[in-house]
């Protein structure tokens, strides 16, 4: 079975249980209300004998922390503890007993540790709210690697979740010259059927993280138009893939025109279909 983390929280189960507690504890929810709700929709990890155990031993760890730790949660804990149902399980599951009789002291320590209250429940982390990079409408162009320019468009600026994306569509323009906005205007979206791509318009969500450092040379401001449609992260009013490398607006106009060379121009379809009204001006 690979490495064995014999920590509490040194599994995909316990992370990611762990993850979802403090996520709701940092937006000021009541650890109580939070357990309820972790134990309410996790019914299949609960009843899986391989991930019950860290369920439970997770939501403890997470309890204890902020101060609210149950006794029944405790009483639950500590009886799989004392009689070493998790330790079978690991026996169950071919560990090796090194990391068994490792695991056994790490689940005493960890029950002596919560058989005392904590002095003062761990303090709520104030979520770092972050903005995009670009506001909705704005055309962009960049150097392609073979001497012209290409061009995307800012479909959306998420203000919303904190989270700061950025909807881009990547155009087919590919010009020797500086794009205008007239050439946006006219612009058909880049729909990529190269490699394992099935015929997908090029829209993506972009995270704001390191573009200032690593991606902003790579870019410039040509103007700004009208987007009459409106687009949220994880909606249903576009199929968008999401990424944190801007480089990914670039890379595929090359790979979909080296493809084309070959196989043929793809079917396109106008940037206006996304955009809404046709309402465009210039800086």
């Amino acid at each position: 079975m690979g490495t064995w983390g014999t920590a509490i929280n040194s599994n995909d189960t316990s992370s990611d249980i762990y993850a979802d507690f403090f996520d709701l504890y940092n937006e000021g929810e009541k650890p109580e209300i939070i357990a309820e709700k972790l134990i309410r929709d996790n019914k299949e990890l609960i009843e899986s004998p391989d991930d019950s155990n860290n369920f439970w031993f997770t939501l403890a760890l997470a309890l204890w922390e902020t101060k609210a730790l149950d006794q029944e949660t405790f009483n639950r804990v500590k009886e799989i503890i004392q009689t070493e149902k998790d330790l079978q399980v690991w026996r169950e599951l071919d560990a090796d007993e090194t990391e068994i009789k490792k695991r056994k002291d790490v689940l005493e320590k960890f029950l002596v540790k919560i058989s005392s209250e904590k002095d003062k429940p761990k303090a709520r982390k104030k979520k770092k709210i972050k903005e995009p990079i670009f506001e909705k409408g704005i055309c962009l162009t960049f150097r392609l690697p073979n001497g012209n320019y290409g061009g995307a468009v800012i479909l959306e600026a998420d203000k919303q979740t904190g989270f700061g994306y950025n909807l881009i569509v990547t155009t087919r323009i590919n010009k020797s010259e500086r794009p205008i906005m007239k050439d946006f205007e006219n612009a058909k979206v880049l729909v990529a059927n190269f490699g394992n791509w099935e015929n997908q318009p090029k829209v993506t969500w972009y995270l704001p993280d390191r573009f200032k450092k690593e991606y902003s040379e790579l870019f410039e401001t040509v103007g700004m138009i009208q987007v009459d449609k409106n687009y949220t992260p994880n909606g249903s009013e576009i199929r968008a893939s999401f990424s944190g490398a801007w480089q990914h607006i670039i890379d595929p106009v090359t790979a979909q025109l080296e493809y084309e060379k070959v196989n043929g121009e793809n079917k396109s379809f106008p940037l206006t279909e996304l955009t809404g009204k046709k309402r465009w001006w210039k800086f």
